[in-house]
């Protein structure tokens, strides 16, 4: 399946630039030329503005967005070809999804993305259709039961109601597997986190798979919270790049005491600050994404930049989101207004894939663990 692209038609169709192997030089999310990116960018204008979905109450927006990054092969971009994906390189996956955070996108494209990123590493197609990952928590487990049925709880799973198909990681006594599953044959219990979308309770009852196959070497639970959350990572940075956007428009337009409030030096100070916390978060998410993209395996330096990368961001939204309610003040706490599109979910997103404060914790052991003469050569690898 190549890209299709989304543009005027007498563009002529390019393939995405990288290799289909996930190596790729250079920012993994730089702004870049390629169709990946433009794609995605120019769906996200057309049929995911902001201020159309906020007044959207029965969501008809989601289907023909769906379709229409469906057609253009950008939900299976990190599935090779042979395995009826895109075949885009990792680095091209992350520049996506750095796009589709700056747009607070409330569809599986990343969960979609991240499945068929899973799948693929046991050579599993991947199907049609929405797909989320199973666990999306570091402390929930599925088992594989001796007759070869799944038995597990996950919770907090993104967009498990929207899903047709789970990609699961499976742990058994001889290793760790990788299974699809129909969404249909496992329990949901509907959730919403704080920005409104589902986070949901899925119960496997000694459920068979459509396909398991061992895990390859290396991969197991840590390595996809990791990657999950460097996905978040780049959506939070991206997020705030609008949040940010937003809040230096308004501030240019709001008139009090009779002057732009852009004017007064609190607010200056306020959105400095907000620029501060925007590109911290853009750091720490590029660089994350950067090493994941250029390394062979999920190394310490690898596990360094994906869990300082998910701890920074998740204190960015938090602080971010705050300083651009206190530009907004009261407006922006209304449903009317689309500040809260970015500010909710991107609180939202700081718990998937395990929290800041579990990645703290766990960032903490790698480094007592290695000792105080590796500390240095640990962060200078990078």
């Amino acid at each position: 399946m190549a890209f299709s692209d989304h543009r005027a038609q007498e563009e002529p169709a390019r393939r995405p630039k990288g290799r289909a192997n996930g190596q790729n030089t250079g920012n993994a999310v730089a702004e870049s030329d390629n169709i990946v990116v433009e794609t995605a960018e120019k769906i996200f204008a057309d049929l995911a503005d902001p201020q159309t979905i906020n007044n959207d109450k029965k969501d008809s927006w989601q289907a023909p967005l769906w379709q229409a990054l469906s057609e253009a092969g950008l939900p299976l971009a990190w599935v090779p070809d042979d395995l009826g994906g895109s075949a885009a390189s990792l680095a091209d996956g992350f520049a996506l999804l750095n796009a589709a955070g700056r747009f607070a996108v409330a569809v599986p494209l990343a969960e979609t993305m991240l499945a068929g990123w899973l799948l693929a590493q046991a050579k599993i197609a991947s199907p049609e259709g929405e797909m989320t990952v199973l666990p999306a928590s570091p402390k929930d487990r599925v088992t594989l039961d001796a007759d070869g049925a799944l038995s597990g709880r996950a919770r907090g799973v993104p967009f498990a109601k929207a899903a047709k198909h789970f990609a699961v990681l499976v742990h058994s006594k001889d290793g760790v597997s990788i299974a699809l599953v129909d969404a249909a044959k496992v329990r949901i219990e509907a959730g919403l986190n704080v920005g409104y979308d589902h986070s949901d309770t899925v119960t496997l009852d000694r459920v068979q798979p459509v396909t398991i196959k061992p895990a390859p070497k290396g991969l197991d639970q840590t390595n996809l919270m990791l990657m999950g959350g460097v996905v978040r990572s780049l959506q939070i940075a991206g997020a705030l790049e609008s949040m940010l956007d937003i809040s230096v428009r308004y501030s240019n337009e709001r008139v009090a005491f009779e002057k732009k409030i852009s004017k007064f030096q609190a607010v200056q100070h306020n959105l400095a600050r907000l620029a501060g916390e925007s590109a911290a978060a853009l750091a720490a998410a590029t660089s994350a994404a950067d090493a994941i993209a250029n390394a062979k395996s999920f190394n310490d330096e690898v596990y360094l930049e994906a869990a300082s990368a998910k701890i920074r961001c998740a204190e960015a939204a938090e602080r971010g989101g705050g300083i651009a309610h206190q530009v907004h003040g009261a407006i922006g706490f209304t449903m009317e207004h689309i500040l809260h599109r970015y500010s909710l979910r991107a609180l939202a997103w700081r718990d998937d894939f395990g929290s800041e404060s579990y990645w703290a914790v766990e960032l903490g052991k790698l480094v007592a663990n290695r000792g105080a003469d590796e500390l240095w050569p640990l962060v200078a690898s990078r």
